[in-house]
């Protein structure tokens, strides 16, 4: 008799699992932005559009891989402000 409950058992298990793997596929997270909102909105000294900190992010994300590309051709594994 054990060895039917235990079955029993195994088997629902492997239909939930099979169940929340066949719900739905797993949401895609967000990038997350490098500057910060509110210190960007403060250092600004007007109102800052939404769409401003995606094309600030953007920028900065180029800057950093410019930079990162010079270094790595000069031989180096650091990040240095002259790669700006």
């Amino acid at each position: 008799m054990a060895k039917k409950a235990k079955k029993k058992a195994t088997k629902k298990v492997a239909k939930k699992a099979t169940k929340k793997a066949a719900r739905k596929p797993a949401k895609k997270k967000p990038v997350e932005l490098i500057i910060s909102k509110s210190r960007t909105k403060n250092a600004a000294g007007i109102n800052v559009s939404g769409e401003f900190y995606g094309a600030l992010d953007g920028a900065v994300r180029d800057l950093i891989a410019g930079a990162e590309a010079r270094a790595t051709a000069n031989g180096r594994k650091t990040l240095r402000p002259q790669d700006l």
